[in-house]
C-alpha cells in the first residue's frame, strides 16, 4: 500500500514538471517575438536619445571654440622623496 502511494505521487510529481516545462516552452514561443520587439524599441529610443544630446551639445558650442567637459581633479600629491637615485655606468 506505501509503496503503491509513493509511486502514484512520483508519478504525479513527473508529469506536473513536464506539465510546467511544455507550458513554458509554449508560452515563449507565443511571446517571444513580442517582447524582442519590445525590448528592440526601448533600445531604439535609448540609442536616438543619445544621439540627440550628442547633437544638442554640439550645436551649442561655436566652430573653433574649445570646450572642456570635465575638470581633472588636481588632488594628486607627489611623494617627493621616492627613494635614493643610483648613477650607474653598463661595463662592457
Amino acid at each position: 500500500m506505501l509503496q503503491a502511494a509513493s509511486l502514484y505521487g512520483f508519478v504525479r510529481t513527473i508529469l506536473i514538471i513536464l506539465l510546467v516545462y511544455y507550458g513554458i516552452k509554449i508560452l515563449s514561443r507565443l511571446f517571444a517575438p513580442y517582447l524582442m520587439r519590445y525590448m528592440s524599441k526601448k533600445m531604439q529610443e535609448k540609442f536616438e536619445g543619445q544621439f540627440n544630446q550628442q547633437q544638442h551639445q554640439k550645436q551649442q558650442h561655436k566652430e573653433g571654440e574649445t570646450v572642456i567637459d570635465k575638470m581633472p581633479k588636481n588632488n594628486s600629491t607627489s611623494n617627493k622623496k621616492v627613494g635614493e637615485y643610483i648613477d650607474y655606468e653598463e661595463i662592457d
